[in-house]
């Protein structure tokens, strides 16, 4: 809290609560019909108001510079926050250069690990065919290549949960997630 708004608003307070006193001096003149006292006591408390209000603009001073204070802080936070924002963004893109540089300009792989429990799966829905360099995987009995046991077309299930099986292989899908 900047200085002068203390100030004003302790002055204020102190001189609002001064009033009291004159005001209260002001009844029991009236009281005895003395009205030289009234005008006394009248003329303090105008005083303890003026200067009450001059402590409120000295408060108001004080709270506009505080404002100032603080935007101009909550400004140097911004630019330092935009700034550490920007030294992590070089960070990341060095660092996908240097990913991009280690799969030496090649498109980014994902890799796919298989259980255990999906490798056992593969190997008893699929069709052994002994493989070896003159067979090349080909059976040489009925000329077909090993696949799965059950034959199925690949299909894919619409929004509905139907299923729709897959017409042409150069046809384009979108899929969400």
């Amino acid at each position: 809290m900047h200085t002068k708004t203390m100030e004003g608003l302790i002055g204020a307070r102190t001189n609002m609560e001064m009033i009291n006193t004159p005001f209260r001096v002001f009844k029991e003149a009236r009281l005895k019909n003395d009205t030289a006292m009234m005008e006394r006591a009248m003329g303090y408390m105008g005083d303890f108001h003026e200067d009450a209000y001059e402590y409120k603009e000295e408060a108001d001073e004080g709270m506009k510079k505080d404002a100032e204070e603080t935007r101009k802080i909550a400004e140097k936070q911004r630019e330092e926050m935009i700034r550490n924002r920007r030294e992590e963004r070089e960070e990341q893109q060095k660092k996908l250069e240097e990913e991009r540089k280690e799969n030496k300009g090649d498109q980014p792989v994902d890799t796919v690990e298989i259980s255990e429990d999906g490798k056992v799966l593969l190997k008893e829905n699929t069709q052994t065919v002994e493989e070896g360099p003159e067979t090349d995987g080909v059976d040489s009995d009925t000329g077909a290549q090993a696949r799965p046991k059950a034959d199925l077309e690949p299909v894919f299930y619409s929004s509905t949960g139907e299923v729709n099986p897959m017409k042409d292989a150069g046809e384009k899908l979108a899929a969400s997630v």
